[in-house]
């Protein structure tokens, strides 16, 4: 009894969604055989997040399934704070979608699967604007390609072997602000 909880206290608490859930069908000599197809989102709320598929006769195996292979597929996400270090686009298939980072407050505008991406990310606030395809599957996947791409201004600096200094400009009164050098 005491491993079974030592194992639950190791597993960190995920945060689950489900996007989609759809019937599919396979023509065979009989005929056709329906199955359900489901994709999930499982993150952590602190910037760990992964999208999975997966395919059964029954919903709850289908469910499983996708958990399952989104719990392996997760990638870091670089946040700041509420929301996004930058204006970032991801493209999958056909699907576009544009993410931007919004004033604290301001909630997650989103479709759907975007939403259930950056709230699985820990993101509170942020825009964005799906473009192209509206296939669930591939509009979520477009969204984690596009948080893939983000970085925060210390990860820029380590990479150029620069001062994080060196990518602030000065304002009038002494404020500074991030320039766009990256």
């Amino acid at each position: 009894m005491q491993q079974q909880s030592r194992g639950a206290a190791l597993e960190p608490e995920l945060i689950e969604r489900v996007i989609s859930i759809k019937r599919v069908s396979k023509v065979m000599k009989g005929g056709k055989r329906m199955r359900l197809s489901a994709s999930v989102v499982v993150g952590d709320g602190r910037g760990m997040v992964g999208l999975g598929h997966g395919k059964a006769a029954e919903v709850a195996v289908a469910v499983r399934k996708a958990t399952t292979r989104a719990r392996k597929d997760m990638v870091r996400v670089s946040i700041a704070g509420h929301t996004i270090p930058h204006e970032t686009n991801g493209k999958y298939g056909a699907s576009r979608v544009m993410v931007k980072p919004a004033a604290r407050g301001t909630g997650l505008i989103a479709c759907p699967q975007v939403r259930a991406v950056l709230e699985a990310a820990g993101l509170n606030d942020g825009l964005s604007k799906s473009l192209g395809s509206r296939n669930a599957y591939n509009t979520a996947r477009a969204t984690i390609v596009a948080l893939r791409q983000l970085r925060t201004i210390e990860q820029v600096a380590a990479a150029r072997n620069k001062p994080v200094s060196h990518f602030m400009r000065k304002q009038a009164e002494n404020e500074t602000v991030e320039s766009h050098a990256g």
